[in-house]
């Protein structure tokens, strides 16, 4: 599986661009979610950065492994840095450069402004509003540890999923893991292990140098 930025996106939760699809109509969400996922929101844009290590897993509809891989989140303001197996991604805040192992190739593009613009900040603000339907499940727990259980449905039912759990630390308030369940029967949890606030993160991990990539063929989509 191939991490490009819009994989990046559903890291955690989206696996979508976020767009200005309303609600109205097709149900109401849960007022006691919302509280839960407000305070996610307003307590993440308190953070100047951070730093976070995360997994995922994938199986298919017959329940057998597709894929694991793991890798560390860096964030700063609209800047961010993804390094995961076979993988570096490199925000600015104005362009995205991915460095493809495998191929040995380097792919840049640029992010479009506005409100459907994909970047990992938005997975820990309120995308929650506009894109999706939820709900308190209650308690449960998820990696040994007890969290809220939130049930996210997409507003846009053409989305290749048609569900999301998302789990809430109840000790630190923070998102520390999803389950996404695509219409094909594939599924995929996401769990962060550690994450670290207002981390000191140097300007030039957000800037891929070319020369640390030798022989590596530069794909410029801008």
């Amino acid at each position: 599986m191939k991490f490009t930025a819009v994989a990046l996106f559903s890291l955690m939760i989206l696996c979508g661009t976020p767009g200005n699809a309303q609600t109205k109509g097709l149900g109401s969400n849960d007022p006691e979610a919302k509280k839960i996922l407000d305070a996610v929101s307003t307590k993440f844009k308190t953070y100047k950065s951070i730093q976070a290590k995360f997994s995922v897993k994938g199986e298919n509809a017959a329940g057998k492994p597709m894929l694991t891989k793991s890798g560390t989140l860096y964030m700063r303001d609209k800047k961010y840095h993804v390094s995961i197996t076979g993988q570096e991604i490199f925000s600015d805040g104005v362009t995205v450069s991915t460095y493809d192992k495998a191929a040995n190739e380097i792919t840049i593009t640029k992010i479009e402004q506005g409100s459907s613009s994909i970047t990992p900040q938005k997975l820990f603000t309120n995308f929650y509003d506009k894109d999706y339907l939820y709900k308190l499940n209650g308690d449960v727990t998820f990696n040994g540890k007890k969290m809220k259980e939130i049930e996210l449905t997409p507003v846009d039912k053409s989305k290749p999923f048609f569900k999301v759990l998302l789990y809430v630390d109840q000790a630190s308030g923070f998102i520390s893991g999803t389950k996404l369940f695509e219409k094909a029967g594939n599924k995929y949890v996401y769990s962060i292990s550690g994450m670290t606030p207002n981390a000191k993160i140097s300007e030039d991990l957000f800037l891929l140098d070319p020369k640390k990539y030798p022989g590596a063929e530069v794909v410029d989509l801008r």
